[in-house]
């Protein structure tokens, strides 16, 4: 649905555009009004990153035409930029230049003054928790880091459009959070924001999305509306042991349309609720697995997006949807008990510290989850356990060999994906496999073996000989894992593997950890999805370095039982945001999904107090629900409380 007007920004009819006889964006019709946002969803390689890069002026569209900030495309390219900035997901950094010194390059590209840019900067700095690392060189910057530099740079002009290519993958729940709020500042400045993600919770935040597939918009309307689109119905079930209930559902419930893990709780679709309900009831109560709540709930933006995007995609040998293909033998089990064990672990780079005295065990066979904000710490300390990277002091055991003494052992008996998901673009798929199975040792019958599991694995049949650069990225992420567990290693580390993946290869990907789990794998893993870290069997969370909370997610949760949170769902939830930061015992007031969380003193007060306010301002849409936490509150909360510390040490 197209709601166009003089105030359209951007507009886009029929837009197309071809790679040889692929077809990577067809007959695309889309406008975003000055002052809205537009979310583009849809999973890798369906055309929304050539989509923007049309719209930007830089690739000449093969059909069709568009209108961007007056100018009209392709024949006024060169004068669009002057109206808009573009965010690509390539970092478009500087590594020799400090952090200071790439802000101000982009200042000058932009025209910008001293004046100009110093308010904007102050305000681009605290957002992304930035300021210690102004003089520190891009290139010695964690990639989440890097990420929040490139939104820094795109935003220190304010443009009539706004164009953003996944703008936050790799970047931590508190700083998507204040990010989030500053789109929202400039949507009242009338910039028009067409942005795309991979987070499905950021769409739900726009004022319209397209859902795309395959180079074509299927769907177009405000969040809501979209939602209302699914027509099915979908039940919640919450277990204490969901991994094995979900296993079950899937296997034997015939109603269901789809069984999915969803945070805390199983999701399942189906088209009769009461039957699916007993039927679901009677398999769990067989298997003597408990059942603590089911209920049908409204669908969530990424429960469309994986049945909208699933069903077609069944027979597709490439599908997003392919199913986890067994090992033909389990891994070798571990030695130890503990898989990983380090005391006082620390390293620096000159006076940073960026790894602080970390004491951790990991049992064999555990999904060990490390949580944290970026540049807290996550990938030094992983590199560490691999072997990459030396401490600075203390030690420890990975798979029975010293992480100090024994770095070329621990390589051979570890798989290691990390962030860039460590494949080689300008060979082939077959040709990446090889490599690392020459890496490992693997020959002969063995490695043919290994190539023909990896193959299916990845789902890359009839792929073999296609340049990796081509895969799209759910492709990429599983060729990458069956890479670097191609020697069936015991220990297996995951740096932020699921980061920029749509939300229905992530959900594959875990059907993956889960088996490597069941057959005895360690499995290490960072992320910055708190759905994800619900999956996990125990937890840890970093930050400046230093070890700040661990336990079981529900143990984690379990702290902020002090912590009182009302849910708030309304349309336009960042127009209440500064009323309600304002009301009397409201402590907190954070974008969440299509809501708000409210940290508050006391619920019923809380709620009598924002009734009044919402009565005032004639706001009948508004709905206040007490909940428990989740995993983002824990993650926000521990960190909030950490830098109150870190002020009242400083």
């Amino acid at each position: 649905m197209n709601t166009c007007t003089e105030e359209t920004a951007i507009l886009a009819e029929h837009l197309s555009r071809s790679f040889g006889s692929l077809p990577a964006v067809e007959d695309l019709s889309l406008c975003v009004n000055r002052g809205e946002i537009y979310g583009l969803v849809g999973p890798d390689g369906a055309g929304k990153t050539t989509t923007l890069r049309m719209l930007a002026g830089l690739l000449d569209p093969s059909g069709g035409r568009a209108r961007v900030a007056g100018c009209d495309l392709p024949e006024q390219g060169a004068d669009v930029k002057t109206h808009l900035a573009y965010m690509s997901q390539r970092f478009g950094l500087y590594p020799d230049l400090t952090v200071d010194e790439n802000i101000n390059f982009y200042a000058d590209l932009y025209g910008m003054s001293r004046g100009e840019r110093a308010v904007r900067l102050e305000e681009l700095l605290d957002f992304s928790n930035m300021r210690p690392f102004r003089n520190r060189q891009a290139a010695k910057l964690s990639g989440g880091m890097k990420q929040k530099l490139q939104l820094i740079c795109a935003l220190i002009h304010t443009p009539e459009v706004l164009l953003l290519d996944e703008p936050t993958n790799g970047v931590d729940p508190v700083s998507r959070r204040d990010f989030w709020r500053i789109l929202y500042r400039m949507l009242k400045g009338g910039v028009a924001i067409l942005v795309t993600t991979a987070y499905l919770d950021e769409a739900e935040r726009c004022n319209r999305i397209g859902l795309m597939d395959r180079g074509r918009i299927l769907v177009q309307d405000s969040p809501e509306k979209v939602r209302q689109s699914m027509p099915m119905n979908l039940l919640a079930l919450r277990s204490g042991q969901p991994r094995q209930a979900c296993r079950i559902l899937r296997r034997d419930l015939a109603d269901a349309v789809s069984v999915d893990l969803f945070g805390n709780s199983i999701h399942i679709v189906c088209r009769d609720l009461d039957q699916t309900i007993g039927m679901a009831s009677t398999l769990l109560e067989k298997e003597k697995i408990s059942i603590d709540e089911i209920r049908r709930i409204p669908p969530s933006l990424e429960d469309v997006f994986v049945n909208t995007i699933a069903a077609p995609r069944q027979d597709d040998p490439g599908s997003m949807s392919v199913k986890v293909t067994a090992e033909p033998h389990p891994p070798e089990p571990s030695q130890d008990v503990e898989a990983v064990q380090v005391k006082d672990l620390t390293r620096r780079f000159g006076d940073f510290v960026a790894v602080d005295r970390l004491n951790l065990a990991v049992s064999s066979g555990e999904i060990f989850g490390f949580l944290g904000p970026n540049g807290a710490g996550k990938s030094t300390t992983i590199r560490m356990l691999c072997g990459l990277l030396s401490p600075s002091e203390g030690g420890g055991r990975v798979a029975g060999c010293d992480i100090v003494g024994q770095a070329e052992a621990i390589k051979q008996r570890i798989g290691y994906m990390s962030q860039k998901f460590s494949l080689y673009e300008d060979l082939t798929v077959a040709e990446n496999i090889h490599f690392y199975g020459g890496i490992y040792g693997l020959e002969g019958r063995r490695l043919s073996e290994r190539k023909a599991w990896a193959i299916r694995m990845a789902g890359l049949e009839g792929r073999e000989n296609q340049p990796t650069r081509l895969l799209a990225g759910g492709w990429r992420q599983r060729l990458a894992l069956a890479c670097a567990i191609l020697h069936r290693p015991p220990i297996v580390f995951l740096d932020e593997p699921t980061s920029g993946v749509d939300p229905l290869s992530r959900r594959r990907f875990w059907d993956l950890i889960y088996d490597m789990a069941g057959r005895g794998r360690t499995v290490f893993v960072t992320t910055h999805y708190m759905e994800e870290a619900e999956y996990c069997d125990r937890v840890a969370m970093i930050y400046r370095g230093r070890m700040i909370a661990l336990g079981t997610p529900r143990e984690l949760k379990n702290r902020l039982v002090d912590e009182t949170i009302l849910d708030v769902r309304c349309p336009r939830p960042q127009d209440l945001m500064d009323p309600l930061s304002a009301v009397e015992g409201i402590r907190d007031v954070a974008l969440f999904g299509a809501g708000l969380h409210l940290k508050v003193d006391d619920a019923d007060i809380a709620q009598r107090r924002i009734r009044r306010l919402t009565d005032g301002l004639n706001r009948s849409d508004v709905s206040v629900t007490r909940i428990d936490p989740t995993m983002e509150d824990v993650f926000v909360a521990l960190i909030e409380k950490e830098d109150r510390h870190h002020g009242k040490e400083q």
